[in-house]
């Protein structure tokens, strides 16, 4: 079972002198790299670390994803800055690609995941886990079926069912969270709609999980938060940009994420120490690697 983001990698620096209660938590995970073997894919490094196909390639620019070659340093997209949004139940972030899980107890969990394509996107908004149930029967919508007309009417519990073996579905209809029989389709756009996790993850939430958890979906391409006195910027690339990167290697836009505005909210009285040529750099480079953005208090 591949769990990385549990307390042991918190990012939170506290001094045996400070009150818990001065810490400022708002970033989880740790960096991270890994230095490649011969045979490895980025695709193998992602799914193997936890990561997303997407994520992973917007981190390692120049990185060539099926033959990135041995002894190169790859980085992982371990540490996230948590989406602003009610740190309960399920909060799923689509610019990144990415769900976090807020236990009522202990430290926030987060997973890769696959959303809906261009013309089929995942909605944005607020719902609720309606249902949950183990080896469920996938029934083709009618959009799949007009697309492939050969699908069966159903597919029943087994290695040929897209949702795999767990699914929690939403109180939109026709939507869930599940799992795949294609896991290198996380971290892409590749669905129709419903949100895809790693076999793995999908079994972890479905057990952690329970009906009427509160599920708020989101867009946030850039992201702040805070450890302890210092602030953090994490910026994605646009959905667009996204599908670009996982075909091209690259973004097909060259535009900047404008973060300016979030960033000097953020930051508060603390907006004197902010570093703007580093702000302005992660907002051009887009790589969903969280910077720190103020300067060091004395």
């Amino acid at each position: 079972m591949k769990r990385f983001l549990g307390l042991a990698m918190t990012a939170v620096l506290v001094t045996e002198a400070e009150p818990c209660s001065a810490r400022r938590a708002d970033v989880i995970g740790a960096p991270a790299s890994y230095v490649t073997r011969e045979e490895d894919t980025l695709l193998d490094i992602a799914k193997d670390r936890d990561l997303g196909y997407v994520e992973i390639r917007a981190a390692n620019p120049g990185i060539d994803p099926w033959l990135p070659g041995a002894g190169r340093t790859v980085i992982l997209p371990s540490q996230h800055v948590l989406p602003d949004a009610p740190r309960r139940g399920i909060v799923i972030n689509l610019a990144e690609l990415r769900l976090y899980y807020y236990p009522l107890h202990g430290e926030p969990q987060t997973f890769p995941i696959g959303i809906g394509g261009e013309g089929k996107e995942t909605p944005v908004g607020r719902t609720v886990v309606a249902d949950k149930r183990a080896h469920p029967v996938w029934i083709p919508t009618k959009s799949e079926h007009e697309e492939n007309p050969d699908l069966p009417a159903s597919v029943g519990p087994g290695p040929d069912n897209p949702m795999g073996d767990y699914a929690l579905y939403l109180g939109w209809k026709g939507y869930a969270m599940h799992g795949t029989n294609k896991p290198y389709s996380i971290g892409r756009r590749d669905s129709h709609g419903c949100i895809r996790l790693f076999p793995d993850d999908i079994a972890w939430l479905y057990r952690a999980v329970a009906p009427q958890t509160p599920v708020a979906v989101v867009d946030q391409p850039a992201k702040v938060g805070w450890i302890d006195d210092e602030l953090y910027l994490e910026v994605h690339p646009t959905q667009a940009d996204a599908d670009a990167l996982e075909a091209e290697g690259a973004p097909r836009s060259t535009e900047a994420i404008d973060a300016d505005d979030l960033v000097v909210k953020a930051a508060g009285g603390d907006a004197p120490r902010l570093d703007w040529y580093t702000i302005h750099l992660a907002e051009t480079r887009r790589d969903g690697i969280p910077v720190q953005i103020t300067r060091p208090l004395p």
